[in-house]
């Protein structure tokens, strides 16, 4: 069942207005890259909290979550004004099937993410199991506006050491931004574009697919995939397409 642990904001990082991360330390147990944790505040006697994926990767501290604000909600607002030396609680349980442990071999990992979501990514990459077994990796990562891209050091760094081996597609659906396609993900898979920047075909035969976003982009990314002869992975009915829906 788990149990609620005290953890101390060690710094947070103010991506723009809506978009933070929080980095804090506590004594979560050992986890699986892709899982998420519950974080919560105690806000009018009430203990509130809500699930966020770790960007950090197991054994890397300080623990780390990206959020976004919702401006009519109780609980982010007050993450967003915490600072270093605040205190805040996540649970013991940190859980999420979205892990590496639980999809079939491939040979080529295909990972869609949108806004908030590209976080759990970044933690499986930073870890060598991805790249034990796949030979090539595609990232990809959608946001509105220029300004929500993020991580680009880590990113960077990813590319530094793993070469041609790993291909970073950013789309940015609401402004033109050099260096990135200025579109929805569905949009560029129909056209053909993620593929041609990659320079392989995302194929049943060979691919594995991680979906985690919002459920739009889920759904529209799943039917073009289903096009493609690719099939939802269950525990029971192994197949090519591992999903994590964050709203």
């Amino acid at each position: 069942m788990g149990e609620w642990l005290e953890a101390t904001v060690t710094e947070k990082i103010r991506w723009n207005d809506g978009l933070f991360s929080l980095r804090f330390e506590a004594p979560l147990p050992d986890f699986k890259a892709g899982q998420f944790v519950r974080v919560g505040l105690d806000i009018e006697g009430e203990r509130l909290a809500r699930p966020y994926s770790l960007v950090n990767a197991p054994g890397e501290t300080p623990h780390e979550i990206l959020f976004n604000i919702v401006p009519e909600g109780p609980l982010s607002p007050r993450l967003a004004r915490l600072e270093a030396g605040g205190a805040l609680f996540v649970h013991s349980s940190v859980t999420g099937t979205m892990t590496m442990e639980r999809t079939p071999g491939h040979r080529h990992l295909w990972l869609f993410s949108t806004g908030t979501a590209l976080g759990p990514f970044l933690s499986m990459l930073k870890t060598d199991g991805p790249w034990q077994r796949a030979d090539r990796i595609v990232l990809c990562h959608s946001v509105r506006r220029a300004a929500d891209q993020v991580y680009d050091t880590v990113i960077r760094e990813l590319l530094e050491r793993h070469g041609k081996r790993l291909t970073f597609v950013p789309l940015v659906t609401r402004e033109v931004v050099a260096g990135a396609l200025h579109a929805r993900i569905t949009s560029a898979l129909e056209a053909g574009d993620i593929e041609r920047i990659a320079g392989m075909a995302l194929r049943p035969e060979d691919a594995h697919v991680m979906l985690c976003g919002n459920s739009d982009m889920i759904e529209s990314v799943q039917q073009w995939l289903a096009g493609r002869g690719l099939r939802r992975h269950r525990r029971r009915e192994p197949g090519d397409v591992t999903i994590e829906k964050y709203h």
